[in-house]
């Protein structure tokens, strides 16, 4: 089955930069999405159209085709309480990524100072600039169900884990 609007895709990803390996997702379950859903790099989503499982292809996207160019002085104060992370920071110091939540959803921000109760953090996302490319590997194609496409999102063997 070929990758097309409404599919439920799975697929393996490694990314890097000129050359360097920034992440991957080998090492974990592959992503999956629903083609054509937001929340998918405009780019990537267009390498994945048509492909089946079991291709393998690699796709290099321009700052303009992912995470944007960056912009000088994108600096914010942001209260200490308000930063996450994955591992439960103590204490945070420049150079850390943080996640915070706004009204325009989650956003990944790099902390470029601390003080006591607040940190300037930049709202560049970490990969702006940057030219990127992504190795993929499709595992799974299927048709989305009804209720996967109305939420957006790929729902795991038991549901998509939120109580209704």
């Amino acid at each position: 089955m070929q990758i097309s609007n409404n599919s439920a895709v799975e697929f393996h990803y490694t990314l890097s930069e000129a050359g360097e390996q920034i992440e991957t997702s080998t090492n974990d379950a592959p992503l999956s999405y629903i083609h054509g859903s937001e929340g998918m790099l405009a780019g990537l989503t267009q390498a994945l159209e048509g492909k089946t499982a079991g291709d393998k292809f690699s796709v290099t996207l321009a700052p303009s085709e992912s995470y944007g160019e960056r912009v000088d002085d994108l600096i914010q104060r942001i209260p200490l309480k308000h930063l996450q992370s994955e591992s439960k920071v103590k204490v945070w110091k420049p150079g850390m990524t943080a996640m915070v939540n706004s009204n325009q959803g989650r956003h990944q921000v790099t902390i470029v100072k601390v003080g006591r109760f607040n940190a300037d953090c930049d709202l560049n996302h970490p990969f702006a600039g940057k030219t990127l490319t992504f190795d993929v590997e499709v595992v799974s194609v299927r048709e989305a169900t009804a209720e996967e496409i109305s939420h957006g999102h790929v729902h795991s063997a038991g549901g998509c884990g939120h109580s209704h």
